[in-house]
């Protein structure tokens, strides 16, 4: 699996994208998700697993004014 275009070398059959955001100590509380180009709504980071193939992208969403 990747994470942000990385390696992410915690991968097991299970692991959900609130497990990686756990493991990683993702707290900012405006992200974006992405799993293979397909946006995932927060309510759903729970009940998605993750494939040992997957592409997944969590950013910060940030804005000012």
């Amino acid at each position: 699996m990747r994470l942000n275009d990385r390696p992410y070398e915690n991968w097991h059959e299970g692991l959900t994208i609130r497990g990686v955001m756990d493991y990683m100590h993702f707290t900012w509380p405006k992200l974006v998700v992405k799993v293979n180009g397909q946006l995932v709504w927060p309510e759903d980071y729970g009940n998605v697993v993750l494939k040992e193939d997957d592409d997944l992208k969590i950013h910060h969403l940030l804005g000012g004014g």
